[in-house]
């Protein structure tokens, strides 16, 4: 916005700054009439990945845009308002998501005065994770010293500044939990202890004058000795963790690992089914026999009666592309049901 108390010339320009370039946006000399004058404008970010804004101790990444107003014989004008930019950094990377493993033991003493060693083993799932995010730790520690033992964890960010050759560091904690204490002789295990990520900026790896790094420190604190520590690599990212990879991974499996058993139970050609003739008991073939009376003797002649001649053929096999219910109902011997395979 520029207030103008008489008709002049005036340069209007627009201007963005970063720490790798200076861009003009737009530049130009119009004539303006006395009044209130507004100029929107908008511009397109370079397409190279861009830094995250970051401020510290001994330097910072600012973005900004700058207008200036340039009248002849009078002192420029300009105002400056900041950018806030953010670099995505995506923890679903195959190297974000490799767990992290890392083993240590310690002798705590020295010389001839040593008490015993004290073993400690920390994991992590994942290596990428993101602001509000709890980092699941597992560990275990193995106390064989003579001295009361306290586990730890903690999240270290790692501040690094390179300017004409030298370089700067600072290391401060972010995030800390604390574990139980762990007596002479004894063990404890980690199964998935939460710490929660606070609000922090970014991992910054890509610049060439500031690194921002981030660790996850597990550590036991020695009464009377250096701590025992097992810093775990981390690296805090803008796009959180989907699960699609895992996820569709162990479905994969599991589908396979269901659908096995056809190849196990299948045979390569199929099976007749089996005769009815054969399943059919005598004791069940006795039960279907009605009571008839017994035929008169014939003595010298040939006896066969009819329904002598009805049974022999009542329980031959149906086809085969039927089956019957062994043991029908009475509703089901008028009304047998038939299943087509």
């Amino acid at each position: 916005e520029i207030v103008v108390e008489r008709q002049d010339r005036i340069r209007v320009g627009f201007s963005s700054w970063s720490p790798t370039s200076s861009v003009t946006l737009c530049e130009g000399i119009i004539l303006l009439q006395p009044g209130k004058h507004e100029f929107p404008f908008r511009f397109q970010l370079p397409s190279e990945p861009l830094v995250t804004s970051f401020t510290g101790k001994y330097g910072s990444i600012q973005y900004c845009v700058r207008a200036v107003l340039e009248r002849p014989k009078v002192p420029d004008q300009s105002v400056k308002r900041e950018l806030q930019v953010v670099s995505h950094v995506d923890v679903n990377t195959p190297a974000l998501l490799t767990p992290v493993l890392k083993t240590q033991e310690k002798m705590v003493g020295c010389w001839f005065f040593t008490s015993g060693p004290v073993s400690l083993s920390a994991k992590i799932e994942r290596k990428g994770y993101c602001n509000g995010e709890a980092i699941p730790i597992y560990a275990e520690i193995e106390n064989c010293s003579s001295r009361l033992i306290v586990p730890k964890a903690a999240i270290f960010q790692t501040q690094t500044y390179l300017a004409s050759g030298k370089t700067k560091t600072i290391r401060h904690m972010v995030a800390n939990v604390r574990g139980n204490h762990i007596a002479s002789g004894s063990t404890d295990t980690w199964n998935g202890k939460t710490l929660k990520i606070p609000p922090v900026t970014p991992s910054i790896l890509d610049c060439c004058i500031i690194r921002v790094d981030y660790s996850l420190a597990v550590y036991i604190h020695i009464p009377g000795a250096k701590k025992l520590m097992l810093e775990l690599p981390l690296v805090i990212g803008t796009i959180p963790y989907n699960g699609f990879g895992s996820r569709n991974s162990s479905i994969a499996s599991q589908f396979s690992m269901d659908m096995s058993w056809l190849t196990l139970t299948l045979p390569e050609q199929p099976e007749a089914p089996p005769n009815y003739a054969d399943v059919v008991s005598e004791e069940e073939f006795s039960r279907h026999i009605p009571s008839y009376p017994q035929p008169p003797n014939c003595e010298g002649e040939v006896c066969c009666p009819m329904f002598a001649c009805i049974q022999e053929f009542r329980f031959q096999p149906p086809p085969l592309y039927a089956e019957v219910d062994p043991h029908p109902s009475d509703v089901e011997e008028t009304q047998p049901v038939s299943v087509i395979l």
